[in-house]
């Protein structure tokens, strides 16, 4: 029997490796499964955990107001330490290119202790966008012993490294995510979710707005919001709702320049599930997150991507997505092409999801099950 360890702090990490940690739990005779949270984010991590009935083994709860990159990836690194002599696995799994993917790829290397890398691959050229995410996962792939790459362009990423060793393609499990998700919802009946957004006008066509980037940080998030003043005016009969991150630099400008703006809904951040439900309900989407670049062209739903660059570039190619980055004309015209041109918007909606089948966990595991 063998033993792995999945480190993770933050909630799109949770999300991901998710359905993974369900599926090698499947198969208690071939695998022990521990979890350790390092709580690098901390309610929306608990309440993913808390949707797909994961539970942590370890928790770190490191995470601190106005916490420093430096800061936290010292004091992650340092607390894993024990963790890692306390487990003794013979695996390590980290998913991404967070900073805990970082302190715990790094903290699992200098035990000697093989790495397994999920998402592996993903790459956008440029140092510093985003950041600090492209040198993490650049970092994590030199160290890694298994890269599961999402897509043939994120394995070749690797190979262009020099990286050729244990190399699979096995699609995004955050696909695998997305339909285990839709089927819990189902499960708990549809009518909860619509009534908790009871204020929003379902007859008119719903713009979901998300964004946190560092990149994005003063002019950037200033652009963002003009441009959603303007695309509102433009358009009497679409509602834009944006769960505002946590993040004080996000906050100040999103709710200083919209928030007694007609027909735009600032919320809280949403729970994964409600999230899920309002995607499915949404005509389109404009984010700057790496995620719902991967679940909305499932969901058929065309996507606006705040950002000058991106590491994945499959679904600008595919055309289920569109680089906007954060300047106000080029978000208002990208936004108003959708609205006003429906030839535009299906040929969006209808393109192929460039991101895998919702099978990713189980090809994963099946090689586990045959050669760890």
């Amino acid at each position: 029997m063998k033993k792995i360890l999945f480190i993770y702090g933050t909630r799109p990490e949770a999300i991901k490796v998710a359905p993974l940690i369900r599926e090698f739990s499947r198969y208690p005779e071939a695998f022990t499964i521990e979890v350790c949270l390092t709580g690098q984010h901390r309610e929306m991590l608990n309440q993913v955990n808390s949707f797909f009935g994961i539970k942590g083994d370890y928790d770190l709860n490191l995470m601190q107001p106005n916490q420093s990159l430096s800061g936290f990836t010292s004091r992650c690194i340092a607390d894993l330490e024990p963790i890692l002599d306390a487990s003794k696995p013979d695996l390590v799994f980290v998913q991404g290119d967070t900073t805990t993917v970082l302190a715990g790829a790094l903290s699992a290397f200098y035990k000697r202790i093989p790495i397994a890398h999920l998402e592996a691959g993903l790459r956008s050229g440029e140092k510093y966008s985003p950041y600090p995410e492209e040198i993490n996962r650049k970092i994590v792939s030199q160290i890694a012993e298994y890269h599961f790459a999402p897509t043939t362009e994120a394995a070749e990423n690797l190979y262009r490294d020099g990286i050729r060793k244990n190399v699979y393609i096995v699609g995004n499990t955050v696909i695998d995510a997305l339909h285990l998700g839709l089927s819990i919802i189902e499960e708990k009946g549809y009518d909860r979710y619509q009534s908790f957004f009871s204020y929003l006008d379902l007859s008119k066509r719903i713009i979901l707005v998300t964004g946190h980037r560092r990149e994005s940080f003063g002019d950037g998030f200033e652009n963002i919001c003009n441009a959603l003043k303007t695309i509102v005016r433009l358009h009497n009969d679409i509602e834009i709702i944006y769960p505002v991150h946590m993040n004080p630099h996000v906050r100040e400008p999103v709710n200083r320049l919209l928030r007694d703006i007609g027909r735009i809904h600032l919320i809280e951040p949403l729970d994964y599930p409600f999230l899920l439900w309002l995607m499915k309900a949404s005509y389109f989407i404009i984010t700057d997150s790496g995620g719902i670049q991967e679940e909305a062209p499932a969901l058929g739903k065309p996507v606006l991507v705040m950002r000058d660059v991106t590491e994945r570039m499959e679904g600008i190619k595919a055309g289920t997505a569109r680089l906007v980055g954060t300047s106000k004309e080029s978000i208002v015209e990208a936004a108003c092409e959708l609205l006003d041109h429906v030839d535009i918007y299906e040929q969006m909606a209808k393109a192929v999801n460039p991101y895998g089948d919702g099978k990713s966990s189980d090809r994963i595991v099946t090689y586990f099950r045959r050669d760890f």
